[in-house]
């Protein structure tokens, strides 16, 4: 065997030590499987084998150095992130410390901000109170008593000015005749000027008046105007609905046609239906009897065909008879030879004959079998719609039986429903009669601690008004002494701006009293000698009381 890649061509060298060698211990473990013949082996270069493995490994170890790479790019990427996280000299670094400034001065800005919003809230809050406590004065101001009292103060004032103006008039001299003289003429200029004020808003009422009738006879014109324009419109709407009205009666008795059309034509084609299906009917019954005409006449013929074949056959028989007593007659004549021809014609005509009639008999038995089988058929299927009939009926009765029994159920949870409704508007109707017990007790509680609440409140009021009255009568009495009395009779108990007696079980309410008559007034609060009216009757119903 010749030596490749790399051997000059030529046997190969004989060893002398190759059976010592294979005797001895191998101390590694063999480099090639056991029972392989190392002239079969292929010995290739080292260059070679290393040409191939780099062939076949080529693209894992490009994707593993392509990998390492990737690796090294992204550990460096991170390295040097690191390095320059804080660094204030890059574009990053400035950026964040800019970040980091607005940051701060947001902050600060907020925190001013916070303490501007602070002050602003407590001056806010102040302005509140300030504005409460002012609504609160004012609402006091607004009360009755309060405008009565000050009405009494307001009183008080005036009769002290008029008082000093009397007192006035009394110590003043008037004895200047000019200023008498130009007095009157003054009172005369002014009376000239103010009928002439009257004159000219005379004439202004005159003008205004006639300018009134002006419009309001425009205005009638307009009226009626609008009246015809009204009742034309209105006769228009009348045409348009009277037309309206007839434009659908034509359309209602239009459709009013089609659906007698549709019925008529509905009809029609029930009758033609009805027509079909009685023809159909006919045509079956006649079919069917066609039917039975053709199996009695089938049996007729099978009875005449059998009779025709026993004659036949018989027939047959004898001319057999005959043939073999000619045959008999003729054997005895002839010789053996013409025998054996004769016997072997007879032999041919009966098998002939056996087969004419076999292949009768066949088509006899296929017609007769045809015929069970039509009339098999036509029994079966005339058994199976009786059949179907029966399971339809069947189905139907059950489905009846069904839908009854779901009725009763129906009607028993109906009645169950309308029970359990009846029970549960009973207890509701129980219920609320409960919460409306309730309803009423916690009114009447409610209605009692809201008195018992304005009874605090009233008293409450008239504390602070006989507080604040009694500084206005000190602050008055210490100029004059003489005009209190209509503070002192403004601050006498009882709420409510009346006349008469107050309420003792109201909070001290002091009500108003009307007359019955026309005027409706208030009555008078001063307490007369004697009253003109002695009958008490005629004064209950004077005052408007009917108990």
């Amino acid at each position: 065997m010749e030596v490749r890649f790399g051997r000059r061509s030529g046997q190969t060298k004989k060893s002398t030590g190759m059976k010592s060698f294979e005797n001895e211990e191998i101390s590694y473990p063999p480099l090639l499987p056991s029972k392989v013949d190392l002239r079969q082996v292929t010995i290739i270069p080292h260059a070679e084998w290393e040409r191939i493995r780099d062939s076949l490994d080529r693209l894992s170890r490009e994707a593993a150095a392509l990998r390492a790479e990737r690796t090294a790019k992204k550990k460096m990427h991170i390295q040097s992130q690191e390095m320059v996280k804080h660094w204030t000299n890059t574009y990053a670094g400035m950026k964040e410390q800019k970040l980091k400034a607005k940051q701060k001065r947001d902050e600060e800005i907020e925190a001013e901000r916070q303490i501007l919003d602070l002050e602003e809230e407590i001056y806010k809050q102040g302005e509140r109170k300030k504005a409460i406590e002012k609504a609160k004065q004012y609402q006091f101001y607004q009360t009755e008593r309060v405008k009565s009292f000050h009405s009494g103060l307001h009183l008080s004032k005036v009769m002290k000015e008029r008082d000093a103006q009397i007192e006035f008039k009394k110590n003043s001299v008037k004895s200047d005749k000019k200023w008498e003289e130009q007095l009157k003429l003054n009172i005369e200029k002014a009376l000239k000027q103010e009928q002439e004020k009257e004159e000219k808003q005379r004439r202004e009422r005159v003008a205004l008046a006639e300018d009134h009738l002006k419009q309001i006879k425009e205005r009638e014109k307009e009226e009626e105007k609008r009246k015809i324009n009204e009742e034309k419109d209105a006769e228009e709407i009348k045409r348009q609905n009277l037309l309206y009205e007839i434009e659908m009666k034509k359309k209602l008795s239009k459709k009013q046609k089609e659906i007698d059309e549709s019925r008529k034509l509905f009809l029609d084609h029930m009758h033609d239906k009805n027509i079909i299906r009685a023809v159909e009917q006919q045509q079956q019954e006649e079919e069917d009897e066609k039917i039975r005409k053709f199996i009695k006449a089938k049996k007729r013929l099978i009875q005449m065909r059998k009779d025709k074949e026993a004659e036949t056959h018989r027939l047959m028989e004898e001319r057999r008879e005959r043939i073999n007593n000619f045959l008999s007659e003729l054997m005895k004549e002839k010789l053996d030879t013409e025998d054996l021809i004769i016997a072997r014609d007879i032999a041919e005509a009966e098998a002939e004959l056996e087969r004419r009639e076999k292949d009768k008999h066949e088509k006899t038995q296929a017609q007769l079998k045809a015929i069970a089988d039509y009339r098999a058929s036509v029994m079966k299927n005339k058994e199976e719609e009786e059949r179907q009939r029966k399971i339809d009926s069947k189905e139907q009765l059950i489905a009846v039986l069904k839908a009854d029994k779901i009725f009763q159920e129906l009607e028993k949870e109906k009645k169950l429903k309308a029970s359990k409704e009846k029970r549960e508007i009973q207890d509701a109707h129980v219920q609320q009669m409960a919460i409306n017990k309730f309803n009423a007790q916690q009114s009447k509680e409610e209605e009692l601690d809201y008195w018992r609440l304005s009874e605090a409140l009233a008293a409450e009021k008239e504390k602070e008004f006989q507080k604040y009255a009694r500084e206005v009568i000190e602050s008055e009495s210490q100029s004059t002494k003489k005009y209190t009395y209509p503070l002192v009779r403004a601050v006498e108990e009882g709420v409510g701006g009346g006349r008469g007696p107050p309420f003792e079980g109201r909070g001290g309410i002091r009500p108003s009293y009307q007359t019955n008559d026309a005027t409706g007034v208030q009555l008078p609060f001063y307490k007369s000698q004697g009253s003109k009216y002695n009958d008490f009757q005629k004064s209950k119903r004077r005052l408007g009381f009917t108990w």
